[in-house]
């Protein structure tokens, strides 16, 4: 296959939203088929799109992409012969994999993951949802809210509707209604797969919520995925502020690349409306 066609699978996984790896053979060292600037496309499901010199680096590649994808981090992997791999990394930092080839070569691959950045999903219309949406933008995550947006990106919600979205769960929900269908938004926010679930409320407000959908059948793992006051205690008092620290959080969860199952202790509580010493009205 050649090299363009590569660049137009990635276009056309881009588009679609799929993940994916593009592994580049950066370095060959003596006798070897692969070339230095060969590229290749590792799909989600392991299927290599491209040239990179022969089976004797695919088994490597294919391991090296799955992981690169479940980690979101870049690789530079070396495939050499069996006989010369002594532990799991070169004195360079390079990760090593045996080759089984006659040739006796040796490939250095960077491995390199997509896929779509994160999307939170901002119910409400409060002056938080907006500046959350802002903010959010900016740090370059997708966005789906409910306030007119300024990206053409940007996907909308109706009636606190989650299912057209299709959710992961390394996505967010914030709950930033306010006191305009507190008690429908959370009953949704709750029902999505994102791990992570905040809202905008003192921890009065949520409790009083958390007791009504416990009334109505909600099971105890989905209520304690909530975090509310959403965010990081920032002492913020301003929507911008508030915001701030809700984004603050969802980054830091994102960046420990672990998924968060709700308040873990005083540096997620805060940034809620009680943080400004307001209680709101617990009514929907």
């Amino acid at each position: 296959m050649a090299a363009t066609d590569v660049f137009d699978v990635i276009e056309r996984l881009r588009a679609t939203g799929r993940p994916f790896c593009v592994a580049t053979v950066v370095r060959t060292a003596d006798v070897t088929s692969a070339k230095a600037g060969a590229k290749a496309v590792v799909t989600e499901t392991g299927e290599l799109i491209g040239h990179l010199g022969g089976a004797c680096v695919a088994g490597a590649v294919a391991r090296a992409a799955r992981s690169a994808l479940e980690e979101g981090a870049v690789r530079l992997i070396r495939v050499k012969p069996a006989a010369t791999v002594a532990g799991a990394v070169d004195p360079d930092g390079a990760e090593l994999f045996k080759s089984g080839c006659p040739s006796g070569g040796t490939v250095d691959l960077l491995i390199e993951p997509y896929a779509l950045p994160p999307l939170i999903a901002i119910l409400g219309r409060s002056p938080v949802a907006k500046a959350l949406a802002t903010q959010a933008r900016l740090l370059g995550y997708r966005v789906a809210a409910e306030v007119s947006g300024d990206s053409a990106s940007d996907r909308f919600i109706e009636n606190f509707d989650l299912t057209p979205l299709a959710l992961r769960p390394t996505d967010f929900v914030v709950v930033a209604a306010q006191g305009r269908g507190d008690l429908q938004a959370l009953r949704a926010a709750l029902g999505a797969p994102p791990v992570y679930v905040g809202m905008v409320a003192s921890r009065k407000k949520a409790a009083v919520l958390l007791d009504r959908l416990r009334s109505e059948g909600m099971d105890e793992a989905r209520l304690a995925r909530l975090d509310s006051p959403a965010g990081l205690d920032l002492g913020g008092v301003d929507p911008e502020e508030i915001a701030l620290a809700i984004m603050a959080a969802i980054v830091r969860i994102r960046n420990r690349g672990r998924r968060a199952t709700g308040p873990s202790g005083p540096e997620t509580a805060g940034g809620g409306p009680d943080a400004a010493g307001k209680e709101v009205d617990p009514t929907p």
